[in-house]
């Protein structure tokens, strides 16, 4: 089933809205008018009352009575809508307008006052009228019974030609309405088919363009600064994505190209075995390092998917740390970099994941730590809660790049790409792991030093709901690319 338009809907909603009120004021006005009838035919019905019942009053004798019809016949000239019964007993009618036609109820009133409003119909037509006594000034005459009605026929007609031309003009108001309503909603709507139209010629090559906010209605504000933001992020995530693409390629192109030149260079004329083996060991050292940037890889993908979820048990920071300088120890004695740890700290989190965040930052640490120089690793309680660890070695760092210090693949000296020995993706890792432990990483350089700052909560949990396998990383040097 198609949808229906917002148009459509608008049109359709003040159509009904404009029938409801209609019919509203349709019945209010219907109300009004017959009420109005009744009100007009009770004061016409009570001034005949009161006129013969003054005529009565003013009889002295039965002559005088005789005589009355008479009185009454011209009082009713031109009053043909008018019906009159005067009643001297049961059975015996002093007046009667003829061929009208009165409820026994009415003819037999022993009230003084007007008896309540009926309504009958006869021969034909329709009539309302009222009832009561009335007294003569006959001596010893008995109260007469009158009764007054009007013909309600053309009150009738007029309402059901009122209510008859109502339900036209609803039909029309209806239609009239839904085109007024479709008119007004695709007029009003133009400035979202201008935002339509302005979305549609957005494509990957023109993320950069923006919606202009300004001009827009006030209920559209929100949506094109929402679009705009959501611009904004497909742009950096586009940029991302283009630069990893880029960096990618550049990373695998060359072990590839070097297992191609060695396998070539093998296969150009016959060798002995120690010759063929030693190219094997060569390309069993570019397949190490494939291996190494695939894996990597593969962690990152998780982490960007929400698979990265940490076990919970209780780790000795200060432990770690020993234990990987003990691990270090060779390397940092072959630069000529002293190790040195201040401080304790307990968190929980996975052991391997959190062994090779800590893996990472030292082995950047020494890569970039001139000789003679000493990487300090401070550990400490916050106030508020958590730890903090801090590794922090001599170097500077520009400021613009302190904020892609942790993006994949990237150094801050581009000359030293060829030369190591990691592929630029260490540091991601690390800011992965500490996020998927709840925790936070920053970089700060200044006065010589470099710093990177990990804050991890006291008792860290996973921020993903779903779990998934942690590749296998028992080699704590593996990624620890110099940025």
């Amino acid at each position: 089933m198609r949808p229906q338009s917002l148009t459509g809907r608008l049109a359709l909603y003040f159509a009904l809205a404009s029938t409801l009120v209609l019919l509203g004021a349709g019945a209010l006005v219907g109300t009004r008018v017959q009420a109005h009838f009744v009100e007009q035919d009770l004061a016409e019905m009570h001034g005949k009352l009161e006129l013969v019942r003054n005529l009565l009053g003013r009889l002295r004798s039965v002559d005088e009575l005789t005589a009355l019809p008479q009185q009454l016949d011209d009082a009713l000239v031109g009053h043909e809508h008018l019906a009159l019964a005067v009643i001297v007993a049961p059975g015996r009618a002093l007046f009667r307008t003829p061929g009208a036609m009165f409820p026994d109820s009415m003819l037999r009133s022993t009230a003084s006052g007007p008896s309540e409003v009926l309504e009958w119909e006869h021969a034909g037509h329709a009539y309302r009228g009222i009832g009561a006594q009335a007294a003569t000034g006959i001596e010893g005459q008995a109260p007469l019974s009158v009764a007054v009605a009007v013909d309600i026929g053309h009150h009738r007609a007029f309402m059901a030609a009122f209510v008859t031309n109502l339900w036209l003009a609803l039909a029309g108001g209806l239609a009239m309405s839904a085109l007024l309503g479709w008119f007004a909603a695709h007029h009003g709507l133009e400035p979202l088919r201008r935002l339509a139209q302005t979305m549609r010629g957005i494509s990957a090559g023109r993320l950069g363009e923006r919606l202009p906010v300004a001009p827009m209605p006030a209920e559209l504000v929100e949506l094109g600064q929402a679009f705009n933001q959501m611009l904004a992020r497909l742009q950096d995530s586009f940029d991302r994505l283009s630069h990893f693409s880029s960096d990618i390629a550049h990373e695998l192109r060359t072990p590839i190209s070097n297992l191609m030149l060695q396998t070539q260079v093998a296969a150009s004329k016959a060798r002995s075995a120690d010759e063929y083996r030693e190219v094997l060991y060569s390309n069993l050292e570019e397949h190490e390092r494939l291996a190494r940037m695939v894996g990597d890889m593969l962690l990152l993908a998780q982490a960007d998917n929400g698979l990265m979820v940490p076990a919970r048990t209780p780790i000795d920071l200060g432990a770690e740390v020993r234990a990987l300088f003990g691990f270090y120890e060779a390397l940092a004695d072959e630069q000529g970099v002293a190790l040195e740890l201040a401080g304790e700290a307990h968190v929980e989190g996975d052991r391997e994941m959190v062994r090779r965040a800590l893996s990472n930052l030292l082995s950047n640490a020494i890569c970039h730590t001139p000789r003679g120089a000493t990487v300090r690793v401070q550990l400490a309680a916050r106030p508020e809660g958590g730890v903090r660890l801090q590794v922090r070695n001599p170097g500077d760092i520009a400021a613009e790049h302190l904020p892609r210090l942790f993006d994949r693949f990237f150094r801050v000296d581009p000359a030293r790409r060829e030369a190591a020995a990691g592929a630029g993706l260490g540091l991601a890792i690390t800011r992965s792991i500490v996020a998927a432990h709840g925790g936070t990483i920053d970089a700060d350089s200044r006065a010589g030093e470099v710093c990177l700052t990990i804050e991890l909560p006291a008792a860290a949990a996973s921020v993903s709901p779903r779990n998934g396998p942690m590749p296998d990383s028992h080699d704590h040097g593996a990624s620890g690319d110099c940025a």
